[in-house]
């Protein structure tokens, strides 16, 4: 059998699975995040915390280059972080319903 948790899961994906695919709470999370790793390397770099990488930055870099590539990256690792949660998700839900399908083939047979 199904322990509580794995039911209310069912239920929940049941419901939501459509709506979290489209929804863009998690894309804006992911963008937080992406833009944390991108704004993190630009303060490294412009303090002057690793000498060579500013070094090399200032000399063949353009800032505004730079700058579209961490907005660049932060729409990617955005977009990529709710795809992977989508299908983790589904992914449990699947195996879930799998399982539950067998336990009930198990007790019919039983009977």
């Amino acid at each position: 059998m199904l322990s509580d948790k794995e039911e209310k899961f069912i239920t929940y994906w049941e419901k939501n699975r459509l709506l979290q695919k489209k929804n863009t709470k998690q894309f804006l999370i992911g963008l937080t995040m992406g833009l944390l790793i991108g704004f993190t390397s630009l303060v490294l770099i412009f303090t002057g915390w690793y000498e060579r990488a500013t070094m090399v930055a200032n000399s063949r870099l353009s800032p505004i280059v730079f700058l579209i590539a961490v907005i660049t990256l932060a729409v990617f690792i955005a977009f990529i972080n709710r795809k992977y949660k989508w299908e983790q998700y589904e992914q449990q839900y699947l195996e879930l319903m799998a399982k539950k399908k067998k336990k009930a083939k198990n007790m019919q047979q039983n009977k």
